[in-house]
């Protein structure tokens, strides 16, 4: 099983060539960075795991500026979005952005994208909260048709593209859907991604075999789902489960610190990683 983690990179926290740096050595499998663009103070939406909203999410850094570093200083690991907030993005410019840094890692990013839970800071993006999936969907598309082998248009309900030359082309384009387990999310995922970042990994054995099943009636093929435990605490037990469901890889949970705190905690998570660890 592959080891990766995520952690609020801020700029108070461990620096991101630092932390690459250090997870390559250890054979960790890849890198996963959160995004939140900024926290308004209005604070009207509750904080999912309830209580009062940990300080890294308004400080968090830029994910794709610090995957980029990332890149730059190691040869495997993998790069990747936990999660992406497509809806927040001009889909044009993201597009270009995910594309780059998949081409110059050498095809190591993975995005993993989701929908949101913070109203405020979605409607300063201008986001129709009711109609976000939607628009998360329509802006894949159009992404999509950006990465195509040829220039192909697209024309949505949210946003079109002229048939254009765009290029870098991803090399992997592999697409991850954040969320909670139920219809909805699942058709997203069916229809335009990879597989799913299950937040937590709780309830694997009852939301599996829903996700295996709408994958198949789609056509999809059964070996190709990816289903990834994402911001775990790990301990034996939870793997060797994990395992048994066929999960390949798991993203363990750093704390938002310093170097010496997230280097401690990288060591106790090594004993979870065999041999060289894989790659995203």
């Amino acid at each position: 099983m592959r080891i990766s983690v995520t952690i609020f990179l801020t700029d108070e926290t461990i620096t991101p060539t630092r932390l690459a740096r250090e997870l390559e050595a250890r054979g960790f499998a890849g890198l996963y960075l959160p995004e939140h663009t900024h926290i308004p103070v209005e604070r009207v939406t509750p904080y999912p795991a309830g209580g009062e909203l940990p300080r890294e999410y308004g400080r968090t850094l830029d994910p794709f500026v610090a995957l980029g570093q990332a890149a730059a200083v190691t040869e495997s690991l993998g790069l990747g979005t936990g999660i992406t907030l497509v809806a927040q993005h001009d889909p044009i410019d993201l597009a270009k952005q995910i594309a780059t840094l998949d081409h110059l890692s050498g095809g190591r990013f993975t995005l993993g994208l989701g929908f949101g839970w913070n109203v405020e800071e979605a409607d300063d993006h201008g986001v129709e909260w009711s109609t976000r999936r939607e628009l998360v969907r329509d802006r894949m598309a159009l992404m999509q048709a950006l990465w195509a082998d040829e220039p192909t248009a697209y024309e949505g309900r949210f946003g079109s593209v002229r048939a254009s030359h765009a290029f870098p082309k991803p090399v992997q384009r592999r697409t991850l859907v954040g969320g909670a387990a139920g219809p909805k999310l699942f058709s997203h995922i069916v229809e335009y991604a990879d597989g799913w970042l299950p937040i937590g990994g709780r309830g694997l054995s009852e939301s599996l075999p829903v996700l295996r099943a709408a994958w198949t009636d789609a056509g999809r093929d059964p070996n190709a789902l990816q289903v990834v435990p994402y911001a775990v605490f790990p301990n034996p037990g939870k793997l060797a489960h994990y395992a048994d469901l066929g999960i390949e890889e798991v993203v363990v949970q750093l704390p938002p610190a310093g170097e010496g705190e997230v280097l401690k905690a990288l060591d106790e998570y090594a004993r979870y990683v065999g041999g060289d660890g894989g790659q995203v």
